[in-house]
């Protein structure tokens, strides 16, 4: 079977999971009480199930399951099929520190210090950013500094996204997006190991989205937000970053770029007001745009075009072909969900 039909596969397998486990997952938080409370900080009016992330794990992982007894995994490279079970495994890990989380509310430290555990354990089985670019000075070779870089970025992009997970859909979109990005562009490198699980995971994803978007009927909760995060992130290290192209170690950068500088807006603005980094707040970029009289609809929707757009930009910098014109029809979407945002913004005042 061709490698392409398996990414396929991958993808509908997911979807199809998700959307048939998320009503017993919801069934059982209910019966367990298991759910998000309302409170100051949340925009939600009534408790919620957090453990939407459990079906978000199992659609994944039961398609690239199944594909590898279909045969997917033998027309993959020894040295992928290695880099593929270390997201694997560090998969699994953050999605059980999420789930515990939600489980059993664990402390930020215990969180942190888990989440550093299994980023240094998956660097040993292969999972590293080795190179980064430097403007107008090429590829640096990292070194002894691979280790705290690749624990850096794997587990700072499982907390991105869960900082962003503050609005209906908010991070199952985000995270879908850029997952179908990375698989066009892993499919584009040649990075099938990569490109298999940004398919597993877009579809898992998205198909989250038929009960997560406004209005949301359950959450995906830590466990599901540090999965996709850190998943994302390791795709784009075992498909991007590994490579010594230039352009090619800068895209999963490009790619995340939203829950990125999300993240690091955050936290400068909390540390500059003498507060803790981890203490949460209404700082995030959705809050703001909620506090100037944006809809949870449109705000949701405008942070998807701005994902969308840093993503065509990527599809255009990878050299794949028509990336100019995805880009083009990104920012002419952007465009005018901004005008949106921006006429909306000024009805308010």
């Amino acid at each position: 079977m061709p490698l392409h039909l398996y990414h396929l596969i991958a993808f509908l397998i997911s979807a199809i999971v998700v959307l048939w486990s998320t009503p017993v997952v919801k069934t059982i938080g209910l019966k367990s009480g298991h759910v998000d409370r309302p409170n100051e900080r949340k925009v939600h009016e009534q408790p919620m199930v957090r453990l939407g992330g459990v079906s978000i794990f199992i659609g994944t992982i039961s398609a690239l399951v199944i594909v590898h007894f279909l045969g997917g995994f033998n027309n993959l490279p020894l040295h992928e099929q290695g880099s593929l079970w270390g997201v694997l495994l560090g998969g699994i890990g953050f999605f059980l520190i999420g789930l515990a989380d939600d489980l059993f509310n664990l402390s930020p430290l215990w969180r942190l210090l888990m989440q550093i555990a299994v980023s240094s354990s998956v660097w040993f089985i292969g999972v590293r950013i080795e190179f980064l670019s430097v403007p107008f000075n090429g590829l640096i070779h990292l070194g002894v500094l691979s280790l705290p870089i690749t624990v850096i970025w794997l587990t700072g992009m499982a907390n991105a996204i869960n900082w962003i997970d503050g609005l209906d859909g908010l991070a199952a979109g985000v995270s879908g997006i850029a997952a179908v990005v990375m698989f066009i562009v892993t499919l584009f490198m040649d990075q099938s190991a990569a490109a298999l699980i940004a398919a597993a995971l877009a579809g898992g994803a998205l198909g989250f989205l038929r009960y997560n978007f406004n209005p949301a009927q359950i959450f995906m909760g830590d466990g599901g937000a540090y999965f996709m995060g850190f998943t994302l992130a390791g795709v784009g290290t075992i498909g991007l970053v590994k490579s010594t192209a230039v352009t090619a170690v800068l895209l999963p950068y490009l790619i995340l770029a939203v829950p990125i500088l999300d993240m690091s807006a955050v936290i400068i603005s909390r540390l500059s007001n003498g507060k803790s980094p981890f203490l949460a707040d209404k700082s995030h970029l959705h809050h703001r745009l909620l506090d100037a009289g944006i809809s949870q609809r449109l705000t949701v929707l405008f942070i998807y075009a701005l994902t969308l757009w840093v993503g065509s930009l990527a599809l255009a910098f990878s050299g794949l072909p028509s990336g100019a014109a995805y880009a083009m029809g990104a920012t002419m979407l952007l465009a005018y969900v901004g005008w949106q945002v921006w006429r909306k913004t000024k009805a308010t005042r």
